[in-house]
């Protein structure tokens, strides 16, 4: 399964390294960020929760605008 989730706050590659490190620590998910479009793609190999995902996002301090 794919997601994109839009995520505010990602200005460099230092932020696009810390969420992908906090999204790709959750088994069954793997993550590249776009910064260009704010996006993190995900493909998930099992399933995970929205929230989930959501709350790792946050709690590395980013917005997730979108889940889709």
């Amino acid at each position: 399964m794919n997601k994109v989730m839009i995520v505010e706050g990602m200005m460099c590659v230092h932020c696009k390294a810390r969420v992908e490190k906090a999204l790709n620590a959750i088994e069954g998910v793997h993550c590249e960020v776009d910064l260009e479009q704010k996006a993190a793609n995900l493909t998930l190999t099992q399933p995970v929760p929205d929230e989930v995902l959501k709350s790792t996002v946050t709690g590395a301090g980013y917005d997730v605008v979108s889940i889709r």
